[in-house]
């Protein structure tokens, strides 16, 4: 009830967008539309929640003659209850709970400059902790000299595509157990985005420190440097047919020379299932590759992270993991790629319900796998089988249903637990 209460700011700016007087609506069902399968711009901001493809209101944009301004909002309502055996509740004692997952403004806009300047300006409601957080802030730059974009700023470190894309239009309720373990999810520094139509090759490089982040629960590293670099031999401009193939690398020194990794198992309301404690650690070196293929409504992707861990107290551990996934829209719809930033974008219904359409119906199927125990550390084993439905009802609205089965190897125990989850996602 006090996240609830506490995020009531957001709830009435995003109601008087979404249901001031039924008109709302009516733009929002405009006839049947598609954005195309490739997208080619990029902006400040394109990793936060991104403008919906269709225009739900207009008091929220301004177009000046200097520059433009956009508010958008995003709220995420979760629920999760659980069935355990015998060695689950031994490990965990789980309880059926209602949380706020995400609650955020956005602010973005341009300067109208003889080159493009694009800025964004981020702030989220924190559930746990219940405090209004500075997320994704900073400026892109477009430099052709470098092929490309730079960012300065707030932003997410560029590793893994799961990562790089908005939280908001991801197939699943939340990212792999590896990706939440070892990957912040922002860091302050200067980002180089480039791409390169002709070889279909893009990139992007960063490097991060944390002067401004003191005290923000993503700030577990000094320092770090982040490449990837992503080919995309298959892209069909009309069919929607396309290939992308990644490898990532990072390199970090942790905080204080300490660090932590754990993750909750895909489930916001459930605690940290896997949890490997504070350890000395002097750096860490990730590598991971990629791959994802999209003909048409169909999408097949999978991920993998291995990382190295500078601990002789702990005998120099490694860890690691992955997911796959298959997701299928089956109303026939195409998750559009940005081609310069090298993600997907979330789902826009051909036929939203708000116009009497279907919406776009997703079904989704998911494998993930993590390992936290190696050498000196014993932070515990998780898989997790997860088939889900996702109704996108709108561009604005969309709701998620998953069922869970998972296994944890942990406290000398085999637990297995199975999960039942329902998301509300609302967007302006």
């Amino acid at each position: 009830m006090v996240a609830l209460t506490s995020t009531r700011s957001l709830l009435l700016a995003i109601a008087a967008g979404v249901g001031s007087a039924g008109v709302a609506w009516a733009q929002a069902a405009q006839p049947p539309q598609q954005p195309p399968p490739l997208q080619d711009t990029l902006e400040a901001g394109e990793a936060t929640v991104e403008a919906p493809a269709r225009q739900l209101v207009k008091w929220n944009e301004y177009q000046g003659k200097f520059f433009t301004i956009r508010m958008g909002g995003g709220l995420l309502l979760d629920y999760a209850t659980y069935i355990q055996d015998e060695a689950s509740k031994q490990q965990f004692d789980l309880t059926p709970a209602f949380k706020v997952r995400d609650g955020r403004l956005l602010f973005k806009g341009a300067f109208k400059t003889k080159r493009p300047i694009t800025w964004t300006c981020g702030v989220m409601y924190d559930g746990p902790s219940g405090k209004w957080l500075v997320r994704e802030t900073g400026f892109m730059f477009d430099v052709p000299a470098l092929s490309g974009h730079l960012f300065i700023g707030r932003t997410k470190e560029g590793f893994s595509l799961n990562k790089v894309m908005v939280g908001y239009a991801g197939w699943t309720m939340e990212r792999s157990t590896i990706s939440d373990a070892t990957i912040p999810i922002l860091a302050d520094g200067i980002k180089w985005l480039g791409y390169v139509p002709e070889a279909h090759l893009l990139w992007n490089i960063g490097a991060y420190g944390d002067a401004l982040s003191e005290g923000q629960s993503f700030s577990s590293y000094r320092n770090q440097y982040v490449t990837r670099v992503a080919w995309v031999p298959m892209m069909s401009h009309n069919g929607g047919r396309l290939l992308h193939l990644g490898v990532n690398a990072r390199y970090g020194e942790p905080k204080d020379g300490t660090l932590q990794l754990k993750s909750r198992p895909e489930a916001f309301p459930a605690p940290y299932f896997l949890d490997t404690g504070p350890f000395p650690a002097k750096s860490t070196t990730m590598t991971s590759i990629e791959a994802y293929y999209r003909p048409g409504p169909l999408l097949v992707g999978t991920e993998y992270v291995v990382q190295k861990i500078d601990s002789p107290e702990r005998g120099n551990p490694t860890v690691h993991g992955g997911d796959a996934v298959v997701s299928w829209l089956v109303t026939g719809e195409t998750r559009s790629y940005n081609t310069r930033g090298g993600y997907f974008n979330q789902v826009s219904p051909a036929r939203t319900v708000f116009g009497g359409g279907p919406g776009a119906w997703e079904l989704v199927a998911r494998v993930s796998y993590t390992d936290l125990d190696n050498r000196g550390l014993s932070g515990g084993r998780f898989w997790r089988i997860t088939p889900m439905v996702n109704w996108h009802l709108s561009d604005h609205t969309r709701l998620g249903f998953a069922y869970g089965y998972g296994s944890l190897d942990r406290f000398g125990l085999i637990g297995r637990t199975h999960f039942f989850q329902t998301r509300l996602q609302l967007q302006l």
